[in-house]
């Protein structure tokens, strides 16, 4: 079956201004943002049409002048983008990648990674909201309001990319500079909603530009007095460790994985350590963790957007034992989700057969997400 043609959005620009023959990049941005609504990256591509994503589907932006982007084009935006950041620079041709943050002020900001292929640039921008977004309008579980209480431990949110992690991080960090008289430091790769000075004071740090690293911020943070850290990322074994070493030490730690599901993220903290180790982090991390919190998104069934789906693993005595003795038989961490509905435990087959029976989403697309197909259609079978 051929695939379904999509039509390209026309823009036209008001402003149009050209530096080098070319669009001037706000300008091209602008235009972009304004093509359609809730779109979440934009793309630039040699050989393509400049191109929006809107609920995980790319779109063609038909733009005076850009018909195709050509390799100097897409060098072209690559280069406004990144400025004079000569960290940026230096790690694109050393490592073919990048990431930076750039805003359009009053428009939006993004979170860019700029790459090589084939010898041209390419460039996805992450667009982020402006404002931060609140429980209700990302439908988070009211339960995880609760991490507003804590006084120490380690809350990960886990999920493929582009599942929204770091919206449901921002929000969490957001109530509880609401609510709290804390100091905040994030540290971020790079910095994505820009959060103000509520009742806590808050410091956010971008790689590269205000740090060399996630594990050296970390350890700087730990002199800087903070109440609450949040790290962008678990990428690598030191800073994982740092991250647990600070959970011990009195601080609320937020940070997150590309993981699937709660059992996954246990084993990706414990894998990242020498066999030697990994029964000592298991300890450690049984007593440190206070929520495992998973989210994929899913297409609605009137095609109106995605909801986001939650797994949500929380410390308990039974929890606890599963990750400091490994899962067994009988005794996994699913086992335990389940077992702990009644404390706000959730499991997310049992949240996809709640969103096919309120026809939220259909059955393909919630078998196509589901921990386990077989055993969710017979339950839905039923």
């Amino acid at each position: 079956m051929a695939a379904p043609t999509i039509a390209p959005i026309s823009v036209s620009l008001d402003n149009f201004a050209a530096s080098g023959g070319s669009v001037a990049t706000p300008t091209l941005l602008g235009a972009m943002l304004r093509a359609a609504d809730k779109i979440s990256d934009l793309i630039f591509s040699p050989g393509r049409p400049p191109q929006v994503q809107v609920y995980g589907q790319m779109i063609p932006v038909q733009v005076p002048g850009l018909t195709l982007l050509s390799p100097d084009d897409t060098r072209h935006i690559a280069a406004d983008l990144i400025g004079d950041n000569r960290q940026a620079l230096t790690t694109l041709r050393e490592h073919g990648a990048c990431d930076i943050s750039y805003g359009l002020p009053g428009l939006a900001r993004f979170r860019v990674n700029v790459f090589i292929q084939r010898g041209s640039c390419a460039v996805v921008m992450r667009v982020i909201p402006t404002a931060i977004p609140d429980f209700a309008s990302l439908r988070l579980p009211e339960q995880l309001a609760e991490v507003t209480r804590f006084r120490d431990g380690i809350v990960l949110v886990t999920g493929p990319a582009g599942s929204g992690k770091s919206s449901t991080l921002a929000v969490l960090l957001d109530r509880i500079n609401q609510e709290k008289y804390y100091h905040i430091i994030t540290i971020e790769d790079p910095i994505e909603f820009l959060h103000n000075h509520k009742c806590s004071t808050i410091h956010q740090r971008e790689l590269h530009s205000d740090t060399p690293s996630f594990a050296h911020a970390l350890r700087s943070a730990m002199r800087q007095a903070p109440k609450v850290i949040l790290v962008g990322e678990m990428r690598d074994r030191e800073t994982i460790e740092i991250v647990l070493e600070a959970a011990e030490t009195g601080h609320l730690v937020f940070s997150s994985l590309n993981t699937m599901d709660a059992s996954k993220t246990v084993d990706r903290i414990v894998s990242s350590f020498s066999p030697a180790e990994q029964q000592s982090v298991r300890e450690r991390l049984a007593k440190s963790f206070r929520y495992i919190i998973c989210q994929r998104l899913m297409s609605k069934t009137d095609r109106s957007g995605r909801v986001a789906v939650f797994e949500i693993l929380k410390a308990n005595a039974r929890t606890r034992e599963c990750i400091e003795k490994g899962e067994r038989e009988n005794k996994t961490l699913l086992d335990a989700i389940k077992a702990g509905a009644s404390e706000g435990m959730q499991h997310f087959d049992g949240e996809i057969a709640r969103l096919v029976n309120e026809h939220v989403i259909d059955l393909e697309t919630g078998l196509s997400f589901a921990s386990n197909p077989g055993l969710l259609g017979q339950e839905l079978a039923r």
